[in-house]
């Protein structure tokens, strides 16, 4: 029997190869988006979850009051996890770790070899909170000694060109501090959210930055394993007050997060979780789905449409004794079948696309022997067969042998509604898609031109080694002269755009007990704040002709807001225990994303501290003026690579997920509108087909080719119009939720709405209008003389 039913599923598929290649292609590439979905959706789901003790390890946030509301961090204090450690019997392991931003790549060297990489400074745990396997060394002791660093496979192979006997063996750090290799780690994996080359103790950098002693002062981040049966509500409840019970000013509340969720729920308003990249998980499900959808749905118009010429055989099947059942099951099993071979040419289709794909994503996805993997696509395909044939299933099933046998037959009025709100749905997806990708594509455009307060173009950064922190000021006068270089100055972190780390021990008159105001803030050599062209509204940026300036700050207008200061330049604040004179108010500028509010900002004048070179170069000159930078740069520190980078591509990197995001969308709306295109084509062609004798007739009666292509057309378009109205409040809602999520956004505008419905009406009519041209062209009397 089912070798019967197979047979004949192979036949009605060969019979009308039209309608199956129009199917097969649909399903195809409903089936090759929906399963490059799902591998890009279970590769973000699984990032930061390989660690073994993934259901105990925590990260410690802290919630910091301010005039704004409450603003949630990473950032902690430097003695938080091992008092942590100390005091609660709940804790089995704790580290604080931080990677220092501000300095981005360090240099490491053995002999001749100078290499570029990004280290971490984290507690002895470190290596049992997190797993890092040693390939060499004791996860127990590797970080125990201020002596010690712990490498990579890949920076042991680069540095040793092998991975054997390497512990015991010396790395020099930035040509001024010699460790000894106490341990190698394997190459940390593709899904992991933290990437490294190299771990130092934290003691080390506790000796530079004595202050994260204190708890007034946070940066470094907190990691904890919980011991099992930990019940993490209320050990929430005893760490919300936990920093107010060792110093009554330090102003955080703190709660654990599950480290794995951090990826994908990272964004907090007002102390509470408000979503973050699992919003774009979720809305990748839902495209997939509805371009599985729409492809189910062309297999089911067609299905149906084609009734008429099963009819015969629905009737004598049931009239020799088959049941409703057995009819169900094998027009089921027909679209199962051709769902099957639409995954067969999907999976010759995928090794070629996976590599365009990883590219947009950013991935390095594969297909690989796995079974969960191999069982959900085995599911998706499945569910997509099961959906398309569901319909057609039950409606073929369900017409009387009777009526079918005398051919009294006609579709009701119901059938053909369910029809053409199939193709409306269709549509309505299709428009709401174009609509949702040209709002993505306004807010990526607005944020690439808004003014973010400074000027980003042709400007480039460099680090400096220790040979050249000590004389920076020569350094950046040096190049100052060169020809091509606009202005030069220095900061103390790798870019301007960053993550600042902040502090709440700024003090100032008049500061109220119940202001929390925590501030970015930034070290600062002379002219930084013109070489980056900022504006100042009030007082003076940092001047080398007066003396003072060495205690002066300089706040931005957030700062001043919230702490509440009228006229402020000229004014003293005491910073980490030091008076400083406030000389002016630099204008708002983005330091973060425009997801995110401008926050307080301050910026000290440090040219001791500052090693992160910032060169604005006239238009035009870059290469020139880059090879002389670089000239420059190895005469004063031989022994350190010159590596550079512009910052203008710096800010745009806040926005990648805004950038696959939008080209993700595009492909999706491109690929729904194909699939809704073949549908409303094969549509088109059997209407043509099903009228042929009308159009015969109408032209023998002296109709034009335009009345007849006008016939054709007008009952898809009207369809085609209805989904248009119906999809604009729907995307409209639905883009106005996503915008929300920036602080900074466009408006969805009119244009929007006009272009999505002018191209939804075009394609329709180019497409309709194609059938009913071929229609029309053909000869009436071949058309009649067929009866």
């Amino acid at each position: 029997m089912l070798k019967n039913y197979l047979k004949i599923a192979w036949r009605n598929l060969m019979k009308d190869r039209q309608f199956t290649l129009l199917n097969l292609v649909g399903l195809s590439t409903g089936l090759t988006c929906a399963i490059l979905i799902y591998l890009w959706i279970n590769d973000e789901v699984h990032v930061d979850r390989f660690h073994e003790k993934d259901g105990q390890l925590y990260q410690v946030m802290t919630n910091v009051e301010n005039s704004e509301g409450v603003q949630t961090m990473t950032a902690t204090p430097g003695i938080l996890a091992r008092t942590l450690k100390a005091d609660l019997p709940e804790v089995e392991y704790a580290a604080a770790v931080i990677y220092p931003y501000w300095s981005g790549e360090t240099t490491l060297s053995v002999k001749e070899e100078n290499l570029n990489a990004v280290g971490y400074y984290a507690e002895k745990d470190y290596f049992n909170i997190f797993s890092y396997p040693l390939l060499q060394g004791n996860k127990d002791q590797v970080l125990a000694d201020k002596n010690n660093i712990v490498i990579s496979k890949q920076l042991a192979l680069k540095l040793f060109h092998t991975t054997e006997n390497v512990v015991g063996r010396t790395i020099e750090w930035q040509h001024e501090k010699q460790y000894q290799v106490s341990g190698v780690f394997d190459d940390i994996p593709d899904n992991s959210s933290v990437k490294h080359d190299y771990v130092l103790p934290f003691d080390i950098y506790l000796e530079q930055y004595s202050f994260l002693n204190s708890w007034g002062n946070i940066d470094p981040a907190t990691y904890l394993v919980l011991k099992k049966g930990t019940h993490i509500d209320r050990f929430n409840k005893k760490i919300a007050d936990f920093t107010r019970t060792k110093d009554k000013q330090a102003g955080y509340k703190l709660f654990a997060r599950r480290y794995s969720s951090g990826y994908l729920y990272n964004r907090y308003v007002n102390g509470m979780l408000a979503g973050g990249r699992i919003e774009y998980v979720r809305m990748f499900s839902i495209i997939a789905l509805f371009i599985l959808i729409i492809a189910s749905i062309n297999f089911m118009n067609l299905s149906t449409a084609k009734a008429s010429k099963r009819l015969k055989e629905v009737g004598i099947r049931k009239v020799v004794g088959a049941d409703r059942k057995l009819l169900i099951f094998q027009y089921l099993g027909e679209s199962i079948l051709i769902t099957f071979l639409a995954l067969v040419v999907t999976l010759i289709l995928l090794p070629f696309l996976l590599p365009a794909f990883n590219h947009i994503t950013g991935k390095q996805i594969s297909l690989h022997a796995d079974p969960v993997l191999w069982l959900s696509v085995l599911g998706i395909t499945l569910f997509t067969g099961i959906l398309a044939g569901f319909y057609p299933a039950f409606y073929l099933s369900g017409f009387n042998p009777i009526a079918i046998l005398k051919g009294k037959l006609r579709a009701s009025l119901g059938e053909i509604w369910v029809r053409k709100g199939l193709v409306m749905f269709q549509f309505i997806i299709s428009a709401v898609f174009i609509i949702a990708v040209l709002v993505v594509y306004k807010q990526i455009r607005y944020i690439q031109t808004k003014d973010p307060g400074y000027n980003v173009d042709n400007i480039i950064s460099f680090q400096l080694g220790s040979e050249v922190v000590t004389k920076t000021p020569v350094f950046v006068n040096a190049i100052k002269n060169l020809p091509g270089v606009v202005a030069a100055s220095s900061i103390d972190h790798t870019s301007i755009v960053a993550d600042y780390g902040s502090t709440s021990d700024i003090h100032w008159e008049g500061k109220q007990p119940d202001n929390k105001t925590s501030f970015a803030n930034i070290g600062v050599y002379y002219g930084a704040i013109e070489t980056l062209g900022m504006t100042m509204k009030e007082g003076r940026s940092f001047n080398s002709n007066v003396s003072a300036d060495s205690t002066e700050i300089i706040f931005n207008e957030a700062a001043i807001k919230s702490m509440g200061l009228s006229n402020p330049v000229g004014k003293t604040v005491k910073m980490w225990g030091v008076n400083r004179k406030i000389a002016g108010v630099v204008k708002d500028f983005n330091f973060e994303s425009v997801h995110e509010q401008v926050k307080p900002f301050a910026m000290r004048l440090e040219p001791a501290a500052t090693y992160r070179i910032l060169v604005r170069i006239k238009a035009g000159k870059n290469r020139e003026t880059i090879d002389q930078l670089r000239n420059a740069y190895e005469k004063f520190d031989p022994g350190f690579p010159f590596v550079y980078k512009f910052v203008d591509s710096e800010y745009q990197s806040q926005y990648t997920a805004e950038n696959r995001l939008g080209a993700l969308s595009a492909y999706a709306a491109g690929l729904a509108i194909v699939i809704s295109c073949l549908g409303l084509f094969g549509l088109a062609a059997f209407t043509a087909q099903r009228r042929n004798k009308e159009i015969g007739i109408r032209k023998v009666l002296g109709a034009s080719e335009r009345s007849v292509v006008v016939m054709l057309s007008a009952d898809f378009l009207k369809l085609v119009l209805v989904a248009v109205f119906i999809a604009f409040p729907l995307a409209w809602w639905l883009m106005d939720q996503w915008l929300a999520g920036f602080a900074y956004r466009t408006a969805i505008g009119a244009d929007v709405f006009l272009v999505a419905g002018i191209a939804t009406v075009f394609i329709t009519l180019m497409i309709v209008s194609y059938q009913g041209i071929r229609a029309s062209l053909t000869n009436p009397v071949r058309s009649l003389r067929a009866e």
